[in-house]
């Protein structure tokens, strides 16, 4: 199979059969076997009537529907899991995305041999509200990831090669980094193709400014564990021992201005009247507390059933 076109949606019952029929008329025209797998995030509409009613029409739509509520990740992550197509084509439902950019996409996963192809939707109709504060998450990103050729990583058009949806995890809300999570897995040829962007037909945008907060934590979140992930005591003991240490000297600094002054007979008063020596009473805890928390999560990396998973892409062996 060619493509498969994964698409997570809440509440589009409108917009499902235009986009349907629009992404079977460029198929046919450029001859693609492909499937198109709608996952219904607990919508609260008659989404999944629509859905059914596609599946009895086509053979080519597939539908999966979730109980309740569960995010664009979740949903993601079940698609990908179904997915059989050779390039896995990723949009949202709500007609903004052009399935029109399907073939280009398609083309440069498998002629220019990219692995991910993210869109960037150069002109917006989105309101200042939500433009201006993309730029500032989008650059933030960059810097931290290393991928100095996207401008919008959260653009839901994405091509992948099949290989890349079956080796990462896409989980809570890391839909918005998932170039960032396929380099982490090893494939680093990401490339970006510029993409129409069309004002939304019908309904309203689900999400809220809230998501520009929680991508920053998730994108920290995202960063330590690709960092530190399996080698926590790198971090938070090397912390831990130079707060200690800080913390000592600092102590010892006071003890001995103390003794220093005793000797001589000059008047001094309580080292613990000093609140000198309860700061650093306080960070040789706070050391010992990080150097702990290293080493228990170093404990817990190494007990994890996950500690030797690498990305082994090829395995050859003698007359092979």
């Amino acid at each position: 199979m060619d493509i498969s076109v994964v698409i997570p949606l809440f509440n589009e019952e409108e917009s499902l059969p235009e986009l349907n029929a629009w992404i079977s008329r460029v198929m046919n025209e450029h001859a693609f076997s492909y499937e198109v797998i709608y996952i219904n995030d607990g919508s609260t509409d008659k989404s999944w009537d629509v859905i059914e009613q596609l599946t009895n029409e086509s053979e080519h739509v597939r539908g999966i529907k979730f109980r309740r509520n569960y995010g664009k990740s979740p949903a993601l992550y079940c698609g990908f899991k179904e997915a059989q197509g050779d390039v896995v084509i990723t949009m949202d439902a709500d007609l903004q995305d052009s399935p029109d950019e399907i073939p280009e996409l398609y083309r440069m996963v498998m002629v220019e041999g990219y692995d991910l192809v993210s869109g960037y939707k150069q002109k917006r109709y989105d309101p200042l509200s939500k433009t201006i504060p993309t730029k500032l998450f989008n650059a933030t990103v960059r810097r931290i990831s290393g991928i100095k050729n996207l401008h919008d990583f959260n653009c839901g058009l994405k091509a992948y090669r099949k290989d890349v949806v079956k080796n990462i995890e896409v989980y809570g809300e890391m839909h918005r980094f998932i170039p960032y999570l396929a380099k982490n897995a090893g494939f680093d040829k990401i490339g970006e193709k510029v993409v129409h962007h069309q004002a939304r037909k019908y309904g309203k945008s689900k999400f809220g400014l809230n998501r520009f907060v929680n991508g920053y934590l998730d994108l920290l979140t995202l960063w330590f564990l690709s960092s530190f992930g399996r080698k926590p005591m790198h971090v938070f003991g090397f912390l831990g021992t130079i707060v200690f240490i800080i913390g000592f000297l600092a102590a010892a600094f006071i003890g001995a201005d103390k003794l220093i002054a005793l000797s001589r007979g000059i008047p001094q008063r309580l080292v613990t009247d000093s609140p000198y020596f309860y700061i650093s009473l306080t960070m040789m805890m706070i050391g010992t507390q990080l150097f702990l928390a290293g080493f228990l999560g170093d404990l817990i990396s190494r007990s994890s059933s996950t500690r030797n998973d690498y990305q082994i892409e090829k395995t050859i062996r003698c007359g092979e």
